[in-house]
C-alpha cells in the first residue's frame, strides 16, 4: 500500500533509501468500509490520511443541522481537518469514507519526527502544504466568482471520478448548492 504514497514523494523530492523506509515505518496502512466516520467532530483529529484508494469528504452540520461537504479527496492526497491536526485542537469537523478505502495513516507525533528525521519528507511536507493553500484559496475564489454550473463543468473535466463514485448530495454541498439545482444543471448539460 505503500507504493502510492513513495512514488508521489519520489516524484516531487529524493528520498534516501533510509528515508523511503521511514516512511514505511511511520505510515500505518488501514482499511475503512463505506460510510464510516473516521474523525469526529468536537475530538482533536488523530491521524492525517493519505488516500490509496476510496473517497473520503470533511463536512460540518451547519446552523440548521444540514452537512456542508467541503472537501472530496480521492488517491493519490491527504486529508484531514488540517487547522486542528496541525494545532492539535478540538475540530468541527468530520472525516467520512465515501466508499471502501485503504489509507496511510501518520499521528502527528510521528508526522513531526518523520520531518526532523528526513530533509527530504520535510521538504515534501512544505510542498504538500502549499499545495494545499493554493488549493484552499483557489476554491474559495471559485465558489465566489464562477457560477453553480461552470463549478460542475469544471468538477466533471478536472475530476469525473468523483462524478461516478460520490453521492449527489456530497457533490451538491461540495459546489455550494441544494440537490436540485445540480440536477438540474446536470440535465441541462446532457441535453
Amino acid at each position: 500500500m505503500h507504493n502510492q504514497l513513495i512514488q508521489l514523494i519520489v516524484q516531487n523530492v529524493k528520498p534516501s533509501d533510509q528515508e523511503r523506509n521511514l516512511c514505511l515505518q511511520y505510515f500505518e496502512p488501514i482499511r475503512y468500509p463505506k460510510n464510516r466516520i473516521i474523525e469526529e467532530e468536537g475530538k482533536i483529529p488523530a491521524y492525517l490520511y493519505f488516500i490509496v484508494s476510496g473517497f473520503v469528504r470533511l463536512f460540518h452540520y451547519n446552523d440548521k443541522g444540514d452537512e456542508q461537504t467541503t472537501h472530496i479527496n480521492c488517491p493519490p492526497g491527504f486529508i484531514t481537518s488540517y487547522n486542528h491536526f496541525t494545532g492539535q485542537s478540538k475540530s468541527d469537523e468530520n472525516l467520512e469514507c465515501i466508499t471502501e478505502c485503504e489509507l496511510l495513516r501518520i499521528t502527528k507525533t510521528d508526522l513531526d519526527l518523520l520531518i526532523r528525521e528526513s530533509p527530504a519528507f520535510k521538504d515534501f511536507s512544505i510542498l504538500i502544504f502549499q499545495q494545499s493553500l493554493s488549493y484552499n484559496e483557489k476554491r474559495s475564489k471559485e465558489l465566489a466568482t464562477l457560477s453553480t454550473e461552470q463549478r460542475y463543468l469544471k468538477l466533471m473535466n478536472n475530476h469525473p471520478e468523483i462524478l461516478h463514485n460520490v453521492p449527489m448530495q456530497y457533490i451538491a454541498s461540495f459546489l455550494g448548492m441544494n440537490p436540485k439545482s445540480l440536477s438540474r444543471i446536470r440535465k441541462q448539460i446532457i441535453w
